[in-house]
């Protein structure tokens, strides 16, 4: 154990002291790191969101730079956490925190791409025609696979072969019509990733 003797007991008792007392009368550095965050942001634009990691469905904060013109391309230079968000109230975990390198990945996919069966190559398609092709594709398995009744007669009005898994970072109101959706359709299979 560290041995100090009255006198350097009372020196850094003294100086402790003097320094919390500094902080309190308000020479703490606070308000120059405050001046330097407003300062870089002063430009950009706030966006509100919901982190996409996991099922707590932080609130965060980016700041975006640019307006898309051909001069000033959009981008996000800033995430931090949403100090008005109820869930986490302005805080975020590593994985939260480090959003703006997932944004800025060159691996990010940001358009739907099609592999045909058999095949190795993945081929890049517009949105219009992924939709298309998940909402044929569902149509068809419906259409062949829905039952309606049981065989003794009683009315299930169920689809077996198909599943839904819903991501939770949604709020109440996206849970409850993904939910509605899914048991429109008759589908049973139906998961949350928060298992809600």
């Amino acid at each position: 154990m560290l041995q100090m003797s009255r006198r350097q007991f009372l020196k850094v008792t003294a100086t402790s002291l003097a320094g919390s007392s500094l902080a309190l009368m308000g020479f703490a550095p606070d308000n120059a790191l405050a001046e330097v965050r407003q300062y870089k942001l002063a430009r950009t634009t706030e966006t509100r969101n919901t982190c996409p990691y996991c099922s707590v469905g932080c609130g965060i904060l980016m700041y975006g730079l640019g307006d898309g013109a051909k001069n000033a391309t959009a981008s996000i230079i800033h995430i931090e956490g949403d100090p008005d968000h109820p869930v986490n109230r302005g805080t975020l975990c590593p994985k939260g925190a480090s959003l703006i390198d997932f944004i800025h990945s060159p691996n990010r996919l940001q358009y739907p791409e099609y592999r045909a069966a058999g095949s190795n190559d993945w081929k890049r398609i517009s949105w219009d025609e992924a939709l298309d092709r998940i909402a044929k594709l569902l149509k068809e398995d419906r259409d062949a696979n829905f039952v309606e009744k049981t065989a003794d007669g009683k009315t299930v009005n169920r689809w077996l072969t198909t599943g839904m898994l819903a991501a939770s970072a949604g709020s109440n109101e996206v849970g409850y019509l993904t939910h509605k959706v899914a048991r429109s359709m008759g589908l049973l299979a139906f998961d949350n990733q928060a298992r809600v």
